[in-house]
């Protein structure tokens, strides 16, 4: 009888979570979530802004829930899901024993986990159907993961070599470095420049690539919606 139910209800909530990314509400509070984190949390977290916890909670499940929700192998859902909570347990324990090496250890998995966010969200917005606002907000989605998982990687690059980025301000602690770094992150992608400069080799060879990404990113993304437009165009 316990053998007969787990795979039913593994069907049944897996079911549940594709019609979840089916539709609009996966990738709309996934795109919510973003926006809130990079325009409100994270510039305002030099002042002690309050609420980071609550939309990282609220990214973790919303990944978890993606990765059961899009075609995989059962060794690739359980790879992502036990990835993403070990990471959300080290960034964890960072934030109440701050060590410079889980810091460093920190931002590791979180820019890989925002990568592996950055592709549950593609293969979500790639799906077969029409070009709808879905696609738009996957792309949207897409774009503001690039930027986060950047940033990730300046600030681990920064804790291993300090110096790496030349600051107005240098930041005192890891809320004001995530907050800088992050505008620093999306002010590359979007080519429109900052007053933080790399300055160490590694930190100017990921600028560069962030550049170079943030312009060929849209470009691909328009073409690649105007392609699955044409194509469904064709059939009907």
């Amino acid at each position: 009888m316990t053998t007969e139910s787990n795979p039913s209800r593994v069907a049944v909530l897996h079911v549940y979570m594709s019609e979840f990314w089916s539709g609009d509400l996966g990738l709309t509070l996934t795109t919510i979530s973003l926006l809130a984190l990079i325009f409100v949390i994270n510039p305002l977290r030099e002042s002690g802004l309050a609420g980071r916890l609550f939309f990282d909670v609220v990214m973790v499940t919303l990944m978890i829930s993606g990765s059961l929700a899009i075609k995989q192998s059962r060794f690739a859902k359980v790879f992502v899901i036990t990835f993403v909570i070990v990471s959300a347990v080290v960034l964890m324990a960072g934030r109440i024993h701050p060590t410079p090496v889980l810091h460093q250890f920190g931002s590791v998995l979180a820019t890989i986990t925002l990568l592996i966010y950055l592709r549950i969200v593609l293969l979500v917005m790639f799906r077969g159907g029409p070009v709808t606002w879905s696609r738009i907000q996957g792309g949207v989605c897409a774009y503001l993961l690039l930027g986060m998982a950047w940033a990730s990687a300046y600030q681990f690059v920064e804790q291993r070599y300090p110096g790496s980025f030349q600051f107005v301000t240098a930041p005192l602690d890891m809320d004001q470095m995530t907050s800088k770094l992050t505008y620093f992150s999306f002010a590359t992608l979007t080519t429109v420049g900052s007053d933080i400069a790399p300055l160490l080799p590694y930190a100017r060879s990921l600028t560069i690539a962030e550049a170079v990404m943030g312009q060929l990113f849209p470009a691909i993304f328009i073409g690649a919606l105007v392609a699955m437009a044409m194509q469904a165009r064709a059939k009907t």
